[in-house]
C-alpha cells in the first residue's frame, strides 16, 4: 500500500496531491491532516475530494472511484414517490433552518454507531454556510421539523452531504423539490459521493473519476442561470 499524504494545517499553498494517488484500499483515501478551514474544504470539493472521518480520527480526505453522481435533469421520480408527493403534508423549505438540519444529521442513527460529523465538521460547515456556500432544505410537519438534507453549491454543482428523517418519505421530498430548483437554475451536476441503492433508485449513476474531475474543473467556475436559495421557501411550498 502507497504511504498517504500528509497535509500541513494552514499551509493550503501546499495543496492536495493529485486525485489519482488516492488509495483502492480503502478506496479513494487521498490525504491526512490539515485544517477544515472554507478555503482548504472549497479548494477539497473543486478538486473531488471530500473530508470524512469519525471522532478521535485525524482529518481524512476522500476521492474514492467511481464517483456516484445525479445529473438533474435525470431525477428519477418513482409512482409510489410521486403519489407521496401529491399527498405530501409536508412544507418544503430552503435555507431557514440550517444549523438544525445538521445538528438532526448529526444525531446517532439505530444503524450506526457514532457519527462522522464531528463537532470539527459542524463547525467548519456553519462557517460555510455564514459565507454563501453551504445550504439546506427543509421538510416540515406543522412546526415540527420532518427531514432535510444539506450540501455546498460550487458554480453548477451541489455537493449533498447528507440527509435525515424523522417522518416517512419526508427527506425524499425535500430531495425532489431540491433537484427540480437546482435544474431549474441550469445545475449540471450533483455529487452523491459514495453509491447507495436509496439514491440509485432516483437516478444516481457511477462516473469515473477523471471524468467527474473534468467536468467539476468546468462548471464549478460557472455561475448558475439563477440562484436557487433566493425565493426557494415560497416557491418550494406544496
Amino acid at each position: 500500500m502507497s504511504p498517504v499524504y500528509w497535509l500541513a494545517a494552514r499551509r493550503l499553498a501546499a495543496g492536495f496531491p493529485p486525485i489519482e494517488q488516492a488509495l483502492r484500499e480503502p478506496d479513494g483515501l487521498l490525504a491526512v491532516g490539515g485544517d477544515l478551514e472554507p478555503a482548504r474544504i472549497l479548494e477539497a470539493y473543486r478538486r473531488g475530494i471530500f473530508p470524512w472521518f469519525g471522532p478521535g480520527q485525524p482529518i481524512l480526505w476522500w476521492s474514492p472511484n467511481p464517483r456516484t453522481v445525479l445529473v438533474p435533469s435525470e431525477l428519477h421520480v418513482s409512482r409510489s414517490l410521486r403519489r407521496a408527493l401529491a399527498q405530501t403534508p409536508f412544507r418544503i423549505t430552503f435555507d431557514t433552518a440550517f444549523a438544525r438540519v445538521l445538528a438532526a444529521c448529526a444525531a446517532p442513527r439505530r444503524d450506526q454507531d457514532g457519527t462522522w460529523l464531528t463537532t470539527e465538521m459542524q463547525a467548519a460547515f456553519r462557517r460555510l454556510h455564514a459565507a454563501g456556500y453551504a445550504h439546506s432544505v427543509e421538510a416540515w410537519q406543522g412546526s415540527e421539523l420532518a427531514g432535510g438534507l444539506y450540501g455546498l453549491c460550487i458554480g453548477r454543482v451541489f455537493f449533498g452531504e447528507s440527509m435525515f428523517t424523522r417522518y416517512t418519505d419526508a427527506s425524499k421530498i425535500a430531495f425532489v423539490h431540491l433537484i427540480r430548483a437546482l435544474d431549474a437554475a441550469g445545475f449540471a451536476l450533483v455529487d452523491c459521493q459514495v453509491h447507495t441503492r436509496h439514491l440509485e433508485s432516483l437516478g444516481a449513476r457511477p462516473l469515473p473519476r477523471a471524468d467527474f474531475a473534468a467536468t467539476l474543473a468546468v462548471c464549478c467556475s460557472i455561475p448558475p442561470l439563477s440562484d436557487p436559495w433566493i425565493g426557494a421557501c415560497e416557491q418550494a411550498r406544496i
